[in-house]
């Protein structure tokens, strides 16, 4: 069962007001949800707002510290204000969503690839800003995983392959992506081969269509040294795809 910023509510409330927090703050017992091995599995109120308008869903594989970093800071002083919790998700969504670099890598890769132009739209900045309505941001697991208290990154172990993590696959992003009003008609853009994987996996078992999936976006970490000369080996096919589902 997806927990919620009501069940953690107490327990963020319990967080000093902070521009900035550490593994040491957030990677704490109060907000461990699952773990199993060396793999440990935390809430952070970063993916409870859904946007049911979504023409476009993109996907990462789970939320990284940096994120959830942004939300739970989002999160603690929204509750200080006692702003409304529907309010609150949707502020740590639009805080934590591919926060940092990754957030500027991907807006630069989707322009390279004609999104906007797709779209509608001088660039796909403006989706994380006043055309957010076009999008909705998500992960394969929804909460942020880490191994030894590092990122995890769809490897070791392979999460098509752990039958641990594919449980949040198809007991939560299933049924979030399901919400959207038009989800089989919306393109989903998987971040990364770990994504389009399990993406791949879920279009033979039916649950989504394979020619919804934009196939060949690389990851956009900054960390993936190699990700413009991938993105620019598939541009033309991935250009072609975006162009051809906005018609």
């Amino acid at each position: 069962m997806k927990k919620t910023i009501l069940d953690f509510k107490d327990k963020i409330l319990k967080l000093p007001l902070k521009d900035k927090y550490t593994k040491e703050d957030l990677l704490i017992e109060d907000f461990l949800i699952d773990e199993k091995g060396n793999i440990k599995v935390y809430y952070a109120p970063h993916n409870e707002y859904i946007n049911k308008k979504a023409k476009v869903i993109i996907v990462g594989i789970t939320p990284g510290f940096n994120q959830m970093n942004n939300a739970f800071i989002e999160a603690r002083y929204d509750l200080n204000k006692n702003l409304d919790l529907e309010e609150i998700k949707y502020r740590c969504k639009e805080k934590g969503r591919f926060s940092g670099p990754l957030r500027k890598n991907t807006i630069s890769m989707l322009d390279i690839i004609s999104l906007n132009k797709a779209l509608n739209i001088d660039s796909c900045s403006e989706l994380f800003l006043d055309k957010d309505y076009l999008i909705h941001t998500t992960a394969l697991v929804s909460y942020p995983v880490f191994i030894k208290d590092k990122n995890y990154t769809g490897y070791t172990p392979s999460l098509i392959k752990s039958e641990f993590l594919m449980k949040y696959v198809y007991d939560i992003f299933i049924e979030e992506i399901k919400t959207i009003e038009k989800f089989d008609k919306a393109i989903i853009i998987p971040l990364g081969k770990a994504v389009l994987e399990v993406l791949i996996k879920l279009s033979e078992e039916g649950y989504i269509k394979e020619e919804q999936i934009l196939k060949g976006f690389p990851h956009p970490s900054g960390a993936n040294v190699n990700r413009l000369n991938e993105l620019n080996k598939n541009k033309d096919d991935m250009t072609k795809f975006i162009l051809n589902k906005f018609k």
